[in-house]
């Protein structure tokens, strides 16, 4: 049997050492993050995405070989466990492949099958199917028993067929084979609920709908399923192409054919064979074709959901490393009309300095006395930055700044509007109340506002992932596995970027490799009763930051203007010792050695290197030393909307507008471009040439410039285009990515079945509509970041 190791390395095209030493590492303890930056000689070099899917296969690897186990046990237990199936049971390499084979096997209810057995009606049925020559009914007779419950010779009959039945469909390698084929050939269809048509409208593009399952792309997949979840479609699992199930006889298909010529059943004018042919009907239509269809649905849902789980995880990673503005007196606006505007000032580490509530829009409409009040606190304060959250009266508040700057142009003041996802949720935190609590929950949404444009990896860092609201269907994926992939992103980008141990929030350093939220407190605590560390080592004595907890987090963790210029870097204190060979080396100090990048280029790593430190190490240290702590997040950069466009009615086909992507998903990017409502480019409008995976275009926080294609004002849609020659209004066609295949198209299902006039491949249209009903999208898909 291939060793866990043995399977990871080939998936991964490494060597097994490799394997092995991470998985060592990890179950140590070890973080992904520790052993991709600081371990690098150990592993041969395994960078961080190979560790994270090593990391999952490592887990479901084990939990197979925990079932496989189980599997074994409960079979011998039985007195079964032959040695081929033992072999067997070993070989297989996934666990479905398990549960096939131990289906016969598994505990169950008394079925149709045990009881007939337990009537004595088994040499019946071993008869009937090793002798076709034999008559059912004449054979059948001498099993006629009333006082074994079998009445009469149909109900002998009847008996042996649920005994062949049962052998037929736990037969392991029928089902895989045929488990395959239908994922193949089959395809997924879904109809109306009677009376449901128009309470489901936002289902209409599925009311009559089919594609091969192999076809289907996630969104799709989840809408589906969620239609059928709200009771407005109904779904079947078909297990041939439509045309084929559209001609087929009455004669058996060739799922049937292929289960009777796995047990040598064929017609060929016998007595027996057409009892057994009903047997294999029977068979397939009341056993495996309803398992089957079982499995396909947790296929598709799987598939589904695993990448809907790698859409929100790109997303999240994207908008956790968006560009900070830096530490910049901040002005924070939570944007309202009846409670009024919500302000925050907090200088250039976070801290809240000021604040207040103004009332510029309906129903007080004080705008004057709102600038006076704006225009004192960023003097007061010397504020250079404006965020504006970009939920209701966004676009209004939006419109006050811009009046403040132009009445005050020596101030320098910048405005930008930001995402506010998730800042509610943080006002009402515990953590918010602790952190901020002299302040009413209203204000801290603003502060919250002020801060994530500061640094949006640490604000964001103290909100749930899925509050920021950057998932696609999110709320129909798993709560576990979810959280599992967002809580790796968010471990990943914190340590990326690094952490600066005198300034960071609690929720900040529990993102910190080897910290956890209970350290972080003691971090916390410790640096409020002893002042600000001056050197990592001090981090020796927050209570229980053991050897193992100082391994893991000290390269991570920075102190800017501290003892040694070393811990405001990347550079693990336990390298020191080759920095220190450097300096000799280059007969220079620190401070000087850092930042010359001439002189550490000429350096070769190979002769800095020892028994510990290889070549990669030393590699890392000269980079680092060149930018020491360098910030891997890109330049800040701000869009521009356009004036005198505030709401969904101002906009006009053809218009060449700037945007925010606030999120992507499976079937394009949705941009805010300052109407209160995100459009949507879908994935054929990317670009000129074909784009797989919209992420590969355009990611969250990135400016782009988009041409507005079609304007759906009532349902509140707005298609969108980045492709800037495209014409208003044009066909599916004409938005086609340029030198794409017609067959070619990714999202245009491939079998669709007319309904009402004909649900066919529509020769013309509206761009707006085509491009939302390739993406899958209804009415539901609605508000800010597209959220379901």
């Amino acid at each position: 049997m291939t060793s866990i190791t043995q399977k990871i390395a080939a998936e991964l095209g490494v060597k097994n050492q490799q394997v092995d030493a991470a998985v060592a590492l990890l179950d140590e303890g070890a973080t992904v993050p520790f052993v991709a930056r600081y371990r690098k000689e150990v592993t041969g070099g395994l960078d961080d995405a190979q560790l994270r899917t090593l990391e999952e296969r490592l887990r479901y690897l084990r939990e197979l070989e925990e079932r496989r186990a189980t599997v074994l046990a409960s079979i011998e237990e039985q007195g079964k466990l032959t040695d081929d199936l033992r072999a067997r049971i070993l070989e297989a390499d996934s666990k479905a492949r398990i549960e096939d084979i131990y289906l016969p096997f598994k505990p169950k209810r008394r079925t149709k099958a045990q009881i007939a057995r337990e009537a004595g009606l088994g040499p019946l049925a071993e008869a009937l199917f090793s002798d076709p020559s034999i008559a059912p009914d004449e054979r059948a007779a001498a099993f006629v028993d009333e006082d074994k419950g079998v009445a009469s010779v149909q109900a002998a009959l009847e008996g042996a067929r649920a005994i062949l039945v049962e052998r037929f469909s736990e037969d392991a390698d029928l089902i895989g084979g045929l488990r395959e084929e239908m994922w193949k050939q089959g395809h997924l269809a879904s109809t109306v609920r009677d009376g449901k048509q128009t309470e489901g409208a936002k289902f209409a593009d599925y009311f009559d709908f089919s594609e091969p399952f192999a076809k289907l792309p996630s969104h799709r997949i989840l809408a589906l399923f969620r239609g059928e979840k709200e009771e407005v479609l109904n779904l079947s699992f078909e297990p041939e192409p439509m045309t084929v199930s559209a001609t087929a006889t009455s004669g058996p298909g060739p799922y049937e054919l292929r289960i009777g010529h796995r047990f040598g059943i064929a017609d060929r004018g016998r007595p027996g064979d057409a009892w057994l042919r009903d047997c294999v009907r029977w068979a397939w239509r009341t056993r495996i074709l309803v398992s089957l269809g079982l499995d396909m649905r947790a296929r598709l849902w799987q598939q589904a959901e695993d990448e809907g789980v790698r859409v929100f995880a790109g997303n999240l990673r994207d908008l956790l490393l968006a560009a900070p503005a830096g530490i910049r007196p901040t002005m924070g606006l939570d944007p309202g009309f009846r409670t009024g505007v919500k302000v925050a000032v907090v200088d250039g580490t976070g801290k809240v300095v000021d604040t207040a509530t103004i009332y510029p829009h309906e129903p007080q409409r004080r705008w004057d006395e709102a600038l006076a009040t704006l225009a004192v606190l960023a003097a007061r304060h010397k504020v250079e930055l404006i965020a504006i959250g970009n939920g209701t009266a966004s676009r209004e508040t939006d419109r006050l700044a811009a009046d403040l700057i132009r009445q005050h142009p020596q101030s320098g003041l910048t405005k930008i509007v930001v995402s506010e996802a998730g800042a509610s949720v943080y006002s009402a935190s515990a953590y918010a109340s602790q952190e901020l609590p002299e302040l009413d929950v209203t204000l801290r949404g603003a502060v919250s506002i002020a801060r994530r444009l500061q640094d949006p990896l640490a604000e964001l860092v103290k909100i749930d992932p899925k509050s920021i609201g950057v998932g696609q269907y999110q709320h129909d994926l798993s709560e576990t596995k979810l959280s599992h992939s967002l809580d790796a992103v968010v471990e990943d980008c914190v340590n990326g970027v690094g952490v600066d141990v005198n300034t960071a929030s609690v929720p900040l350093l529990a993102r910190v490799s080897g910290v956890g939220e209970g350290l972080a407190r003691n971090i916390v605590a410790h640096r409020d009763e002893n002042g600000a560390f001056s050197n990592r080592a001090a981090l020796k004595k927050v209570a229980r930051l053991g050897p193992k907890a100082f391994e893991l987090c000290a390269g991570f963790l920075r102190i800017r203007g501290g003892d040694d210029p070393l811990d405001a870097s990347g550079v693990h204190p336990e390298a020191y010792p080759v920095v220190r060979r450097i300096l000799a080396t280059t007969k220079s100090d620190i401070r000087t050695l850092i930042g010359d990048t001439a002189t550490l280029r000429g350096l070769d790593p190979a002769h800095f290197t020892d028994d510990r430190f290889g070549v990669p190490t030393v590699t890392d240290i000269l980079r680092e030393l060149e930018k020491p702590g360098r910030d891997p997040r890109p330049a800040f950069k701000t869009a521009t909307f356009k004036e005198g466009v505030e709401k969904i009615g101002d906009l006009q086909p053809g218009m060449v507008m700037e945007g925010v992507v606030t999120n992507v998903a499976a079937f394009g990017a949705f941009v805010d471009i300052g109407v209160h409502q995100d459009g949507l480019v879908h994935i054929s409008a990317m670009a000129n040439s074909f784009v797989k995976d919209p992420r590969d275009v355009a990611k969250p926080g990135d400016v782009v410039r988009v041409k507005v294609l079609e304007v759906d004002a009532a349902r509140k849609r707005i298609a969108l285009t980045m492709r800037l020659d495209d014409a208003p209004g044009a066909t599916r066609d004409a938005s086609q990515p340029r030198g794409q295949r017609r067959d070619d198209r990714r999202e245009q299902p491939r079998t669709q079945r007319p309904a009402g006039g004909g649900r066919g491949e529509p020769a013309s249209g509206s761009a707006l509509a085509e491009a939302l009903r390739r993406a899958g999208l209804s009415s539901d898909n609605k508000g800010r970041n597209g959220k379901n």
